[in-house]
């Protein structure tokens, strides 16, 4: 499989894009990867790169996009964070990735047991982690009271899983409102911004649609 070329980013759409990424999934969960060569694909994209997807996910070790969704270099914009979650600077990458360099979809992936999530139902508290994980805690407290006796901490993967969820479509939200650029690049269409989760026990992405 080649790199994308500008040819190649100009034919997709957000939709396409979508499929892209929903196959590429499928192939890592069947151990089916995608015949590249990826030393071929350095010199392929030594003078430019053309991505279709601009992908922002956890920090997490079990979580790497380019692996998950089965893509090469060259091939999508990865944004990393403990929690996924949004702020002005990675705001301006995404920016950049959509209006700039071309690609067509926006996608938030959060995970099932988030350790970041974990510290922010704890409300851990250490160094520059506590105002980072501040920024979860819109989710944490969005999430109605589990059934299980209340128990509202990382001892119910539940409840951590339930606002994993949560904090991906607040983030999408915070996307939308605080970047006019990405909000109005959707509202003509030019690209799509969708959430989704990844199962640690199952490689799966589920897409929120």
């Amino acid at each position: 499989m080649k790199a994308h070329t500008r040819e190649t980013q100009a034919t997709m759409t957000p939709q396409k894009a979508l499929q892209f990424l929903k196959e590429g999934n499928l192939r890592f969960q069947n151990n089916l990867k995608a015949n590249r060569n990826l030393l071929e694909q350095v010199n392929d994209t030594s003078e430019g790169q053309f991505p279709f997807a601009t992908i922002l996910s956890c920090i997490d070790s079990r979580v790497s996009a380019e692996l998950v969704f089965d893509q090469g270099l060259g091939d999508i914009f990865s944004v990393r964070i403990a929690g996924n979650f949004v702020n002005e600077d990675i705001l301006g990458s995404m920016e950049f990735a959509s209006k700039l360099a071309g690609t067509k979809l926006i996608v938030v992936l959060g995970h099932t047991s988030c350790g970041a999530v974990k510290g922010a139902c704890d409300d851990a508290k250490m160094g520059n982690l506590t105002g980072m994980l501040a920024k979860i805690k819109p989710a944490v407290e969005s999430v109605s009271e589990p059934k299980d006796e209340g128990q509202r901490n990382s001892k119910n993967l539940d409840f951590v899983d339930a606002v994993a969820e949560k904090n991906v479509t607040l983030t999408i939200d915070n996307i939308r409102n605080m970047s006019p650029i990405l909000k109005e690049m959707e509202d003509n269409n030019e690209i799509d911004i969708v959430g989704a989760m990844y199962d640690i026990n199952t490689g799966a992405v589920s897409f929120f649609e």
